[in-house]
């Protein structure tokens, strides 16, 4: 029983932000006492109608003020959350919950005693002894009265999935004031505990402008992986614009498929196109667009496969979007192999194990039963599973094939090796032996996507998140190629701007991948692969000369040859790409000048390919506030990528325009 003093500590409270904890806590424990003193029975043929909305609103708030609900978490939360949260839970049913202010607590009749009020150290106990995992809709189905009727506990499902949302990160409908909202700080044992989001994600600021008179030469790595773009879209779909530092805008540009121009042979194992067109955000700037097409290996030339399967079976796994996600997933992938293909399993959850040895992708039936015998427990090994995994690979290492392991996880490793730096070094090493390493992730609340960026990077792998079956089938079935197979590695870029042509200059994206100038020609430094018919895009944003400037031109000085003219004044820019052949360690290079002849006269003149990419890019920089798109709203972002939608067999540029709806209607709630 909560006696006056608490009482008196709460009301005189100071009102700061809601925490979703402690709003699921607040409404389990209403719940509970709600249930201790509560008759529920169906009102009588021909009783008086009930009280009108408003009467019944000022009559919860009296009995609450009278302390007829005496749970004091109870009090806390209802102080805190707005009122018509708890008037649906009181108002909307067909026989409406009634607090009978003219009754006491012992007025409950006799053949129905009331239950012992629990004690909110007592709650948490009881939570923290079933699990410290429970989301918002759990607390609320256990919790639930078992008398209630399947009409009345249907009716709590409205009131109860907002805050099952927020709990979960995300916002829903109706809910937004709850972010505002005032609620008063209880003491930790008045709220149940909550997963904590223990997502970690590789901080970055966006790629500043810079003038071409004083740094001519950007040079990065490429980027093939499409982790971002799955990230961002579960965001928008639980009903929250994503972090800043989720959108990687690269990784949202080339999660899709285009039709840039191929290459003829495998000797030469990709093609660039340049084209410069007018930018849709900015009249007086360009965008260079570059794109990069990967030969496309054809099935009876694709080499013989050796996958080992690293997959992280510990306790935080045991969720519907982890490990049995994970396990159709690779159900997918096993199905998509020749009979000649080996397939390991390794799992790790406090210790690392071998699930299955070296097996012929033949022998499916094995293999699937293997997979389908996966079972969550234990803390996370990572690092002895990778040691393992690789062991593996290198017992059935093939010669002139595809040696790969494939790490599925859903974050963290909190066992071993668990530092990113000493795992980067671990596969650094073990990719000189010919093994390369890929990353896939799942669910939400413990991904360390900064681990996965890290180890994918340096093991001459991909990192993709999975998020649904579908994803799944576009990672491991239609991208299986491009993921597997492939044809070039350690592919950068660099990018000279001729200041006579260009005054400034921003690549878009690529911040995590940026490198240094000297770094373009050193082979010992490491870069990203492209995979069989893989497309690679980045963008310039140029300012031509003539036309306003951020950054002050120099007062002396500008690029000049001997006899004081300027070389090749009519180029905009210098592109070159320097790749190795999978078995080479001696990089090659290809050079494309870009002068007016790739230039197209309006945006509109460019390809859908073009133009449909650029909507993709000016997304991705929307959700990331920059300033560049602060005049450019998610409409004109829409109607850019509409007109350019063209062929989309597989669906993803239509859903790509569900998204960009629902950012504009999110952003219209802030």
């Amino acid at each position: 029983m909560v006696n006056e003093s608490e009482l008196s500590r709460l009301h005189d409270l100071a009102a700061p932000k809601p925490r979703p904890e402690a709003k699921v806590g607040a409404l389990h424990a209403a719940m509970a006492a709600f249930d201790a003193q509560e008759e529920i029975a169906s009102t009588p043929q021909g009783s008086a109608s009930g009280p009108r909305l408003t009467e019944r609103a000022s009559k919860l708030w009296r009995d609450i003020m009278q302390k007829k609900l005496f749970a004091a978490p109870a009090i806390a939360g209802l102080v805190a959350l707005p009122i018509a949260g708890y008037t649906a839970l009181y108002l909307l049913q067909d026989s409406p919950f009634r607090f009978r202010a003219e009754e006491s607590v012992s007025d409950v009749p006799a053949s129905k005693p009331a239950p012992k009020p629990v004690a909110p150290a007592e709650m948490r106990k009881k939570a923290d002894a079933e699990s410290d995992t429970l989301t918002a809709a759990q607390v609320l189905k256990r919790e639930a009265p078992a008398d209630l009727s399947v009409m009345q506990q249907n009716a709590m499902a409205p009131a109860a999935a907002p805050l099952a949302e927020s709990a979960a990160g995300g916002a829903a409908p109706g809910v937004a004031d709850l972010r505002t909202a005032a609620e008063p700080v209880a003491p930790a044992e008045l709220y149940l505990p909550q997963p904590e989001n223990r997502d970690r994600l590789e901080t970055f600021k966006t790629n500043p402008i810079r003038s071409a008179a004083e740094n001519p030469v950007s040079t990065f790595s490429i980027d093939v992986d499409t982790a971002s773009y799955s990230f961002v879209r579960r965001s928008l779909k639980e009903g929250l614009l994503p972090q800043a530092d989720t959108v990687r805008v690269e990784e949202m540009v080339n999660y899709f498929p285009y039709d840039w121009k191929g290459p003829e042979t495998a000797e030469t194992p990709f093609n660039s196109t340049v084209t410069v067109m007018p930018a849709p955000w900015n009249a007086q700037h360009k965008l260079m667009h570059v794109a990069i097409k990967g030969y496309d290996v054809q099935p009876v030339a694709q080499p013989k496969a050796n996958l080992v399967f690293l997959i992280d079976v510990s306790g935080s796994m045991n969720e519907p979007d982890k490990l049995p996600l994970l396990q159709s997933a690779f159900r997918l992938l096993v199905n998509r192999l020749q009979p000649d293909d080996t397939v390991s399993i390794v799992t790790y959850a406090g210790n690392a194990g071998t699930v299955l040895e070296p097996t012929k992708a033949s022998d499916k039936t094995k293999i699937l039963a293997a997979i389908d015998g996966l079972q969550p427990g234990g803390s996370t090994a990572g690092e002895a599973g990778i040691r393992e995994a690789y062991r593996l690979a290198q017992q059935s290492f093939v010669k002139d094939g595809i040696n790969r392991v494939m790490l599925a996880t859903d974050g963290d490793f909190n066992v071993g090796q668990t530092d990113d730096d000493d795992l980067k070094r671990l596969v650094e090493d073990k990719r000189k032996t010919g093994v390369f390493l890929s990353v896939f992730g799942f669910g939400r609340g413990n991904l360390n996507d900064q681990m996965m960026q890290t180890i994918a990077q340096n093991g001459n792998g991909t990192a993709a998140y999975i998020d649904t079956l579908a994803e799944a089938e576009k990672v491991l079935v239609q991208d299986a190629s491009s993921t597997l197979f492939p044809i070039a590695k350690d592919v950068k870029i660099q990018v000279e701007f001729n200041p006579q042509k260009v005054a400034e200059y921003r690549l878009i994206g690529y911040e995590t991948r940026a490198l240094n100038r000297e770094d373009f020609n050193n082979d010992r430094v490491d870069a990203g692969d492209i995979g069989s018919g893989h497309s690679v895009t980045a963008i310039y944003e140029i300012t031509p000369k003539g036309v306003t400037q951020q950054i002050d031109p120099l007062r002396y000085g500008e690029a000049a040859t001997a006899n004081g003219g300027v070389a090749n004044a009519n180029e905009y820019a210098f592109v070159k790409i320097r790749y190795k052949l999978p078995d080479a360690e001696i990089s090659k290079l290809i050079t494309t000048p870009v002068t007016t002849s790739n230039e197209v006269a309006s945006f509109d003149a460019a390809g859908a390919d073009q133009r449909f990419s650029i909507a993709v890019a000016a997304f991705g920089q929307k959700l990331r506030n920059e300033d560049a798109m602060a005049d450019f709203g998610y409409g004109r972002i829409l109607d850019m990528a509409s007109a350019a939608r063209g062929s989309d067999p597989f669906g993803y540029r239509s859903e790509f325009l569900a998204l960009v709806r629902l950012a504009a209607a999110l952003a219209g709630k802030q």
